[in-house]
């Protein structure tokens, strides 16, 4: 069966994520259908595609579903060889009723499996995250892999990680229970950077925003691991059709994490003038924790202050034969597409 005569539904289409994931699934033929939560964002999430370039754009159709309901998912998933399951709620840090970001997750994760299964799809690929892995650990030499699991109450983790932790495991869990034989594959990247689009910034990019406009005075000592939108992407569409991909879990990253530091450097050296607010200096420990008694952002940095976490993405170069760019191809995406956006003042 040719692409061109698969259909692959991604959800929350008007996400970072999932629309490279939609620009990549229409660029190699396949049918896509995308879910929104409103059929009235149709025509805001094509004109963000075109602008990114989409090709084929008639090969793709919307559908309205929420994680929260269970109204649209049977037509969503209708006819469907494949499944890319991209949304969930994203809110690191703190967050006032932890379960306004965990169930969402978890039960918007067995509502789309629940749907895939009856209707027949092969398999699922559902985007988890590096929070559901190295977090909560122990600041040790321990590199981490797509074997560990983050400690739910451990030391760095949030509502996020363990939203992206709860959901994973409902996943397996269910799939392992119930799943008539439909496959799963997930994806755990770690920061993600790379071009933006539309008008949202999402991701890591953030962190480079904030670097360019100025709002970052000093860099503390914290190492950042990197890996490109459109290399997640691939990494998805890869695990969708490799016959080795199923029942596994892939850990992706550029590479070796990147010292915050470093990264402005970067920015610097390829933005010129549009960088000249990125810091130079660094913020000393003892500063940063001292912040965080006042203020509740320095305090989820504290845990990880001049600790480098290694890990290694060795299987999904192996399985999936998954080619990355280099972490610093990713920050200057982001810088430069959030410069040409005028998301930056230069």
């Amino acid at each position: 069966m040719t692409t061109s005569q698969q259909r692959v539904l991604v959800t929350g289409g008007s996400g970072f994520i999932a629309g490279h994931c939609v620009l990549q699934l229409l660029d190699q033929g396949y049918r896509v259908r995308t879910t929104v939560r409103s059929l009235r964002r149709e025509d805001a999430v094509r004109t963000v595609l075109a602008d990114a370039g989409m090709v084929n754009g008639d090969a793709l159709e919307f559908v309205a579903a929420d994680l929260t309901s269970d109204e649209g998912w049977a037509d969503a998933v209708e006819g469907c060889d494949f499944v890319l399951h991209v949304a969930s709620p994203v809110q690191p840090g703190h967050v006032e009723n932890e379960d306004d970001v965990i169930v969402p997750a978890r039960d918007g994760a067995l509502r789309v499996l629940r749907a895939a299964r009856d209707a027949g799809v092969r398999r699922v690929v559902l985007t988890s995250a590096f929070h559901a892995i190295g977090y909560g650990h122990p600041h040790d030499d321990h590199t981490f892999t797509d074997d560990d699991w983050s400690v739910l109450d451990g030391p760095g983790m949030d509502a996020y990680g363990r939203s992206k932790v709860l959901a994973e495991r409902a996943a397996w869990d269910f799939v392992a229970a119930e799943g008539r034989g439909m496959e799963l594959t997930t994806i755990l990247p770690v920061a993600v950077m790379g071009p933006v689009m539309g008008q949202d910034v999402s991701g890591a990019n953030h962190l480079v925003q904030r670097c360019l406009d100025g709002r970052m005075p000093g860099f503390p000592h914290l190492w950042i691991p990197v890996v490109d939108v459109r290399d997640v992407a691939s990494a998805h569409v890869l695990a969708m059709t490799a016959p080795g991909a199923a029942g596994q879990r892939f850990l992706v990253s550029s590479g070796p994490a990147l010292e915050l530091r470093r990264i402005g450097e970067i920015l610097r050296d390829h933005l010129g003038a549009a960088a000249k607010r990125v810091p130079t200096r660094t913020v000393p420990n003892a500063v940063v924790r001292l912040g965080a008694v006042f203020n509740r952002e320095f305090r989820t940095l504290v845990p990880d202050l001049g600790y480098v976490k290694k890990f290694s993405s060795e299987k999904a170069r192996r399985v999936l034969g998954w080619q990355p760019r280099a972490s610093e191809d990713a920050v200057t995406a982001a810088g430069e597409s959030l410069v040409r956006k005028s998301l930056v003042e230069v």
